[in-house]
């Protein structure tokens, strides 16, 4: 599906019917093939956003899968990139396209550093955490980053009532809801669990000031409002 090297229908299937981590072992030879991989518009407009306020030292890349983030980090950060996921086969396919940086295996809600980072990046995660689960994935990116450290994370505008979009990730939140109440393991993914106010609360439960800029080059609503902002989070 997606492209010639993507994944078989059977073989979304099988992932979608595994744990998220053995989901993302299976799919990450052919990751980035799909349309779940950042795009990279994305990973450009927030490199343009992050450059006026660097340069930074340590660059970390949470939820980092195939180091598709390294293209942020790298031109904005002036010391060691780090990426941290919690799948051996992503971290696999992450070395061997990116041997210079560092990674690192594990689960990011107990993250291993203190006040190590600089800037720390997230992309296309948030739906896998359960919003009783974002304070400790927050409060670790914070003990992460030494004082005055930045964590930032693109997020899409929610699409309007009268959009097929809107309808689709509804629908397609529901079908996860059943699956994960009739399924073992469970396979969290879900579109519609991190509104923006939801993320602000949090992040400032954790400690940080939070702030959001439009990502311009990503166009505009018709309403005026930017399709993409970038939340930025700073360690006080």
């Amino acid at each position: 599906m997606f492209s010639p090297h993507g994944p078989s229908l059977r073989e979304l299937v099988i992932q979608a019917l595994s744990s998220v981590e053995r989901g993302y072992d299976l799919l990450a030879p052919k990751f980035d093939h799909t349309p779940f991989r950042t795009p990279d518009g994305i990973l450009a407009a927030t490199a343009d956003a992050l450059r006026p306020l660097g340069p930074f030292g340590q660059g970390l890349d949470v939820c980092c899968g195939t180091g598709a983030g390294t293209q942020v980090l790298a031109p904005l950060c002036q010391g060691r990139i780090t990426g941290v996921d919690f799948s051996a086969g992503m971290l696999a396919q992450a070395r061997a396209t990116h041997p210079d940086a560092e990674w690192v295996q594990a689960d990011v809600r107990e993250l291993p550093f203190a006040e190590d980072f600089d800037l720390a990046v997230s992309f296309g995660a948030l739906g896998h955490f359960l919003p009783e689960e974002r304070p400790a994935l927050f409060g670790g990116v914070f003990r992460s980053l030494r004082p005055g450290g930045l964590f930032a994370f693109p997020i899409g505008a929610p699409p309007p009532l009268t959009s097929a979009w809107y309808w689709t990730l509804l629908g397609f939140d529901a079908v996860m809801r059943v699956r994960n109440a009739v399924w073992r393991p469970p396979f969290v993914m879900y579109y519609r669990t991190c509104p923006l106010h939801a993320l602000r609360d949090d992040l400032t439960a954790a400690g940080f000031t939070v702030t959001t800029v439009p990502l311009a080059a990503l166009g505009w609503r018709e309403d005026g409002s930017p399709r993409y902002r970038l939340v930025l989070a700073r360690k006080k």
